[in-house]
């Protein structure tokens, strides 16, 4: 590599729920900078959820600018510009004056629900699938814009006249990167809009009739690798290519490598996202999952299933802040490590119902098989396995779906650097789990779309190899075993859901 080709970089903005981040990635997928700016979260009334699109967009270019001015690279040394970004999150603005008609309404709100409710029982939900591999929830993008259509003032007939536009995060920050010239999104944050048809690849007429959504407000749908516009901003980086784009968690799925299919990678958070790259053909889903596109690069689309869960890694805050068995969250790992099982114990995390594969709202959570043996550590262990198993049965379900059999799990996000809980997976999937040693999955696959299109990396193949394993876990425990503590699981999860009809 020649000292010009070593000064060469692709800067990766990661707009995310809770902060922006923007990272700068050399040619062997290091990280050579990183800058992060907290981004508030708004909770004006029970189950709404906003945020302040000027803090979205401010927060994001202030951690842009200051990577570069940390980093001591020169924007003339910045190839191009990946964007991943917090998926289904909504905002409509003014197209003259490029000011949002209100706050951004983020993708956890719930305000919709009733929206949904009716189109449900007029049997459109049907439709809503067929045409989107989608379930019909307030998740998703179409339900907001039809709201803020409905109750802000004099919104729908702006958008009627075409003074305004939607768009997901990634649009908004494109909108204002280049000056307000680009309107535009790419195929995986479309796909998550409830308007999107799968099949055609293109805003889906009847859907937006069906929600009442004017077409003008939309935008153009682009590939995820590809030169879109150049920075125009009157900022340092005015002329850089804005070259890739892709949803938080599609661009995980790229960063970790599972570009084949059969591949698949989970997403330890909060919650836990499961997609597996289900190749070039839309599969959609007997088991509640979701369908969606994984990226679009050249002619070539992929396709992914995804399983959300609700409750992961807010177990183990709740062992800390609800019941007090750990003083932080590090500790779990060497309290459940005192013990070799969970003597039995089985909790079921359903804190805020079930997500994916089960979808009942209405489960609450239960631990079972306590006995006057049970210690903090067997509470501890059962809180990893609870983690684990919840997995497992969204991995199942991509397989029934797919007829694909698991090549081995990728795992990212802050719980897959608990070494106890890696295990356990392995041994509850009964398949590999691998850890990467870059865990910013995401802003890697946003960094690896951008850098093909601008040549910074030849082909898919030099950007895999950026993926740098960390450590493999391997199953220890034996298949009759794994088996047995299942059917336990589902056992549990029974009887959480009787209970709950009790009090029916």
């Amino acid at each position: 590599m020649s000292r010009r080709d070593m000064k060469k970089h692709v800067l990766a903005l990661d707009q995310g729920t809770t902060h922006s981040r923007a990272h700068l990635f050399d040619r062997n997928g290091e990280i050579v900078a990183l800058a992060q700016r907290d981004l508030t979260q708004h909770y004006p009334r029970p189950g709404w959820v906003e945020h302040d699109p000027e803090e979205i967009w401010e927060s994001q270019w202030a951690a842009a600018l200051q990577v570069i001015e940390e980093s001591g690279v020169s924007p003339g040394e910045v190839e191009g510009v990946g964007i991943t970004n917090q998926r289904e999150t909504t905002l409509i603005w003014d197209r003259r004056t490029g000011k949002a008609v209100c706050p951004a309404i983020a993708w956890q709100d719930r305000r919709t629900v009733p929206i949904c409710e009716r189109l449900r029982k007029e049997g459109h939900e049907p439709l809503i699938r067929s045409r989107t591999g989608l379930v019909l929830d307030s998740y998703f993008s179409a339900t907001k814009i039809r709201w803020i259509l409905d109750e802000v003032d004099g919104v729908r007939e702006r958008a009627r006249r075409g003074e305004l536009a939607f768009g997901t995060v990634d649009s908004w920050l494109v909108w204002r990167m280049t000056g307000g010239r680009v309107h535009i999104t790419d195929v995986t944050n479309a796909s998550r809009t409830l308007l999107f048809n799968l099949d055609e690849q293109r805003w889906d007429e009847s859907l937006l009739e069906l929600f009442d959504i004017p077409p003008s407000l939309l935008p153009e749908v682009r590939s995820s690798s590809e030169v879109y516009a150049a920075v125009g901003n009157r900022s340092p980086l005015d002329g850089v290519p804005v070259s890739g784009i892709a949803g938080d968690q599609q661009a995980a799925l790229f960063g970790q490598g599972c570009t084949q299919s059969g591949m698949a990678k989970t997403t330890y958070g909060t919650g836990c996202f499961v997609l597996m790259n289900t190749g070039d053909t839309p599969v959609m889903s007997d088991n509640n999952l979701l369908t969606t596109i994984a990226w679009k690069i050249g002619d070539r689309t992929e396709y992914a299933l995804e399983g959300s869960i609700f409750i992961a890694g807010a177990i183990i805050r709740w062992l800390r802040d609800g019941l007090g068995l750990i003083k932080n969250t590090r500790e779990i790992e060497s309290l459940a490590g005192r013990v070799r099982d969970s003597g039995g114990v089985v909790l079921v995390p359903a804190f805020a119902g079930l997500g994916a594969p089960h979808w009942d709202s209405y489960t609450q959570g239960t631990i079972m098989g306590i006995t006057r043996a049970t210690t903090a550590a067997h509470f501890a262990r059962a809180a990893l396995e609870a983690i684990a198993f919840q997995t497992v049965d969204v991995l199942h379900a991509m397989e029934a779906d797919s007829a694909i059999v698991l090549k081995e799990l990728r795992v990212d996000g802050s719980a897959a650097q608990n070494n106890l809980l890696m295990q356990i997976q392995a041994d509850l999937l009964q398949n590999r789990v691998a850890r990467p040693r870059l865990s910013e999955t995401a802003a890697l696959g946003a960094a690896g779309l951008a850098g093909l299109a601008v040549g910074f990396w030849k082909d898919r193949e030099e950007v895999e190899r950026c993926w740098e394993l960390d450590r493999e876990f391997e199953p220890e425990l034996p298949p009759n075993a794994a088996a047995d503590l299942r059917r336990e699981w589902l056992l549990a999860l029974d009887r959480t859901r009787a209970w709950v009809r009790q009090d029916e």
